[in-house]
C-alpha cells in the first residue's frame, strides 16, 4: 500500500479522507508543525496542487490534497474557489451559510459541489481526479453533521435531506468528495499495476 501524507489541514475533510482512502493509501497526518498553506490559486486544481506540492516537499512522501467549490447558478458560479471565504478570510461555516441564504432571498438554488482531488509524487507526477455532485440549497439550515455547507445542500440525487441530515457513510456514496476520491483511488490503482512507483 503506498504511503501517503494528507495535505489538508481542516480536519472534518481529513477525517473524510481517511475514510474514503483508507484502504487505498497508508494515509499519514499532515505534519502539526508546517505552515498554513495560501490557497491564492484561480483554479480548484491550482489550490489543491499548492497543498500538495508544500507537503510533498516538507516529508519527501506522496501527498494527498484536495480543493472544493461550490457552485452556485444564480451567483455566476460563485463562490467557486472563494467558497471557504466567502463571507471574508476570516469566515467560519455558519458566516459563509447565513451570506449564502442572504444572497439566495429570492433567487434559484440549483448549484453544485465540485471537488479536485489530486496525489503529487515527490518526482513531480500527479494523478488528479474530480467528483461532481448536482443539489440545490435549502432555503433553512437542516441537520446537525457535516461542516461548511452540509446543512443547506440538498443532492439531487438523494432523497430531500441535506448532507448534514445524512450518515458520513450515505454523504460519501453521493458526495462530489466521494467520487473523486473513489476515481483517484481507481486511477492510483491502475498506476500501481503497471509501475511502482518510488517515494
Amino acid at each position: 500500500m503506498l504511503r501517503a501524507v494528507c495535505a489538508s489541514a481542516n480536519p472534518h475533510k481529513v477525517a473524510e479522507m481517511f475514510d474514503l482512502m483508507g484502504g487505498v493509501v497508508d494515509l499519514q497526518p499532515r505534519p502539526a508543525a508546517l505552515a498554513d498553506v495560501v490557497e491564492d490559486a484561480d483554479t480548484l486544481v491550482g489550490n489543491a496542487r499548492l497543498k500538495a506540492v508544500a507537503v510533498c516537499t516538507a516529508t519527501g512522501l506522496p501527498a494527498l490534497a484536495d480543493d472544493t467549490g461550490l457552485e452556485v447558478d444564480a451567483l455566476n458560479g460563485a463562490p467557486g474557489v472563494r467558497t471557504a471565504r466567502f463571507a471574508g478570510g476570516q469566515a467560519t461555516d455558519a458566516d459563509n451559510r447565513s451570506k449564502m441564504l442572504r444572497e439566495l432571498a429570492g433567487k434559484t438554488r440549483s448549484c453544485r459541489f465540485r471537488t479536485v482531488a489530486l496525489l503529487r509524487f515527490p518526482d513531480g507526477r500527479e494523478i488528479i481526479a474530480e467528483g461532481v455532485c448536482e443539489g440545490s440549497l435549502a432555503e433553512i439550515e437542516m441537520g446537525e453533521r457535516g461542516f461548511g455547507y452540509d446543512p443547506l445542500f440538498i443532492p439531487r440525487d438523494g432523497d430531500g435531506r441535506t448532507f448534514a441530515q445524512m450518515s458520513i457513510e450515505e454523504k460519501h456514496v453521493l458526495s462530489h468528495r466521494g467520487k473523486a476520491f473513489r476515481a483517484l483511488a481507481k486511477k492510483l490503482d491502475e498506476l500501481m499495476r503497471n509501475e511502482s512507483p518510488t517515494a
